[in-house]
């Protein structure tokens, strides 16, 4: 595969979580990398004394977090970046008038999350779908990536941006694929439930820090979380696992208790906002996307087909 990655993100800081070592692989084998962001986090939580104030006041903190990005953008080695209202649409056009705004969002107490009562101004999910995929597409055009990444259609765990993002990037996709030559593979990121419920069970044998908590094996699991059998494609995490976590670690505002802990079943653990422990697995874990695209016939080194 010679092509290029463009990873579609929600906020910062997604695309370390859910895509970080898929990116950091594919720059390391010298392949193009962009991402694009939707919004800059202004609605998101703030982790840690230090940085309080950043909390509520969205400008300060959408500031904030595009420094964060930048540096985890440099840790996992991406090329590109750009924000989704920065983008210009086929021809040139302006996309929008208006800055892409985190849409914010509430925890429905299962590990979902769902739209707040009273949305911000400008808010993201406001954004009419062709309207916000006009950009994207034109970016899909002139880059012609051989993949492009993002969310499966339940946005991850529900957040209203993430679900947004789902259906901007899909229908930037169809937008631009009558223009490509070959259209790009569309990639979802997922996790494999059996893994993670094993991971689970891991985590709860080893300390737990002051202040976090466990996740339960036997409870709720997000939209993300699908069944071994329907992973398509896995990422080695262990060759780009300290690209990752210094990625992690440049989320300050949002991650949290970022270590290494090898076992059979994780590689790290890390907390958000929520202090809530999660495991970083040893493989990070895709599904090929009903869509346009063929499934791509070979991989960068360290990404490979799931072999059932």
């Amino acid at each position: 595969m010679t092509g290029g990655l463009l990873a579609v993100h929600a906020h910062p800081d997604d695309e370390t979580l859910a895509t970080g070592a898929l990116l950091a692989t594919w720059s390391a084998a010298g392949l193009p990398t962009t991402v694009v962001t939707c919004t800059r986090g202004e609605q998101g939580e703030v982790i840690g004394p230090e940085r309080a104030a950043l909390e509520g006041n969205g400008r300060a903190l959408a500031d904030h977090r595009e420094v964060e990005l930048a540096g985890a953008l440099a840790a996992l080695g991406v090329q590109a970046h750009a924000f989704l209202d920065e983008l210009v649409a086929p021809g040139g056009g302006a996309v929008g008038q208006v800055r892409y705004a985190d849409s914010g969002m509430a925890w429905l107490g299962t590990g979902q999350a769902t739209a707040v009562a009273d949305l911000p101004e400008d808010a993201f999910v406001g954004v009419a779908v062709d309207v916000a995929a006009a950009g994207l597409a034109g970016l899909i055009r002139r880059q012609e990536p051989t993949v492009v990444v993002g969310y499966e259609p339940g946005g991850g765990y529900g957040h209203p941006d993430h679900v947004h993002a789902h259906h901007v990037m899909t229908r930037a996709v169809e937008l631009a694929t009558p223009h490509l030559a070959v259209a790009p593979t569309v990639l979802w990121s997922v996790l494999d439930l059996e893994h993670l419920r094993a991971a689970y069970d891991t985590l709860a044998e080893e300390a737990t820090p002051e202040g976090l908590a466990l996740p339960d094996p036997a409870g709720p699991m997000p939209s993300a979380a699908v069944p071994s059998v329907e992973v398509d494609v896995e990422v080695e995490v262990a060759p780009v696992l300290d690209r990752v976590l210094s990625a992690m670690r440049s989320h300050a505002t949002q991650v949290q208790a970022v270590s290494a802990t090898p076992r059979s079943t994780h590689l790290a653990r890390f907390a958000l906002s929520n202090a809530m422990l999660q495991p970083v697995l040893t493989t990070e874990t895709y599904r090929v996307a009903a869509g346009p695209g063929p499934a791509p016939t070979g991989w960068p080194e360290g990404v490979r087909p799931r072999v059932a």
